[in-house]
């Protein structure tokens, strides 16, 4: 049996400059991320989902419900898709980080995998809660497409582990506001079929 997956990055949020760094903040979308995930709506229309999954993070499920047009109670909520958790630097520049936390955010860079900023997540812990997730839904019985809305965090885990990447390298794998991942699952196993699309959706049909 084959099953596609569209596994996406919510909207645009509000953003302020310079730039914070943003995870379990439960921030909605912009005005912007809302027009972005009407256009992505438009472009699913004619899909039938056989579930939609998603962060409880409302960024994540506003977008989620303007793509699929699925109501709240309809689809499901799943802490393990939520954004990462930068513990004590969430909300804070990086030049306030190297401030009040000095080296941490080199040692961060060097140690993707593994490191945690205080009261926070690694990007391991995010892998340990979001593939197990992940896999639980590539092997469900349902019949059609699945839609998954989460964050660049959680992709970029995900997809470097569908690749094969290490995690060192979680931060060359775009996942611009509004992007679409697409995998397919087949008997042999999963194929990721487009990273960070955002213009074209290919179909079930189209395989």
């Amino acid at each position: 049996m084959q099953r596609l997956i569209y596994l996406l990055r919510h909207g645009e949020i509000e953003t302020s400059v310079p730039r914070r760094f943003v995870g379990r903040s439960d921030l909605p979308l912009s005005s912007s991320g809302i027009r972005q995930a009407q256009v992505l709506g438009e472009q699913f229309r004619s899909m039938s989902f056989a579930r939609v999954v998603t962060s409880p993070l409302q960024r994540a499920v506003q977008t989620a419900v303007l793509v699929s047009g699925w109501t709240v109670d309809m689809m499901e909520q799943n802490g393990a898709f939520a954004e990462i958790d930068l513990g004590d630097w969430e909300g804070r520049t990086v030049m306030e980080i190297e401030h009040l936390f000095p080296g941490a955010y080199e040692e961060r860079g060097r140690n993707l995998e593994h490191y945690r900023p205080c009261r926070g997540e690694s990007f391991g812990d995010v892998a340990a809660r979001a593939l197990p997730a992940l896999e639980a839904l590539l092997t469900g019985r349902e019949q059609g497409p699945i839609l998954i809305v989460a964050h660049a965090g959680v992709n970029r885990v995900l997809l470097s582990r569908l690749l094969q990447r290490p995690v060192q390298q979680l931060f060359k794998i775009p996942q611009d506001y509004g992007a679409i991942n697409i995998l397919q699952v087949r008997a042999q196993g999963v194929e990721v079929l487009a990273v960070n699309l955002c213009k074209q959706i290919p179909t079930s049909e189209d395989q």
